[in-house]
Parts: C-alpha cells; structure tokens; sequence
C-alpha cells in the first residue's frame, strides 16, 4: 500500500505527458487557430481549455491507476488498453485539429475518440466502478468538443 502513490503519480503522468506534448506541438497551430478561425456561439475562452484538459487528464490517470491496482484479469487489461488507445486518439486529434486544421477529419475524429473513451468508462467499471465515474467529465467535455469541431467546420469550409 506503501507503494500506491507511484501508480497514481505514474498514470497521472503519462495522461499529462500525452496532453503537455500535444499542447506543445500544436502551440503555432493554436495561434493560427485563434486569428483566423470563425468559432461557433458558446466557444470559451482560449484560457479556460489548459485548466481543463490539465483536469481531465489528471481524472484520466487517477482512473487508470485504480484499474491498474485492481487484481490482474482479462477486463484489467482491456480496460488498460483502451486507456492507452483512447489516450492516443486524443493526442492525434489535437494535431488533425489544430495543426492541420483538417476539421471534418478530426470531426470524424473526435466521434472515434468519444467512442473509445465510452467504451474505456465501461471497461474500467467492470473493474472498479470510481474508476469509471471519474470518466465522466471527459465523455462530457468531448461531447461539448464535439459541438465546437463540428460548429468550426461549418463556419470555416
């Protein structure tokens, strides 16, 4: 038990890393974006998207460090891999996004991702149910992504 923070301070970290690189290596492409891109009615402020993605991937690692610390089992693993799978559709789309500003791609995108983090919640409450709670912010706030990439790619074809 001693030992638990490490699991907690290890997935907290990959979630965080995933996230600080991304915002790293879309930080010219979130410039371009904020100039030159009509945004749709209830997009926030350009300030509100660190604090809560800085949130969220922290919800993501407490998550996956309580499904981690569960007994080793097939649905342990799957959980995991999801985790890892949606972790990685959530850094690519980043880049389809802002970067490359391909907004129906990474529209399409980000249908793919709210998917896989549904299915990850579910997979971790088979596991271990908090774990799938915590989730839940994140399939909210994707939604919400979701309505501001789809409202972008309308106003800016």
């Amino acid at each position: 038990m001693k030992q638990t923070w490490k699991i907690y301070a290890l997935w907290i970290g990959i979630a965080e890393a995933v996230g600080a690189l991304a915002g790293f290596l879309t930080r010219e492409g979130t410039k371009l974006y904020a100039a030159s891109v009509t945004k749709p009615p209830l997009s926030p402020p350009a300030l509100v998207f660190p604090i809560v993605w800085g949130i969220l991937y922290a919800l993501m690692g407490v998550g996956a460090a309580r499904v981690a610390l569960s007994p080793p089992s097939v649905l342990r693993t799957r959980g995991l891999r999801l985790f890892l799978l949606q972790l990685a559709f959530n850094f690519v789309w980043s880049l389809l996004f802002f970067n490359l500003q391909a907004f129906g791609v990474a529209f399409v995108w980000l249908v793919i991702l709210w998917a896989l983090i549904l299915m990850m919640a579910l997979a971790f409450g088979r596991v271990d149910r908090p774990a799938a709670l915590l989730q839940i912010p994140y399939l909210i706030w994707v939604a919400f992504a979701g309505y501001l990439n789809f409202g972008v790619w309308l106003l800016n074809r």
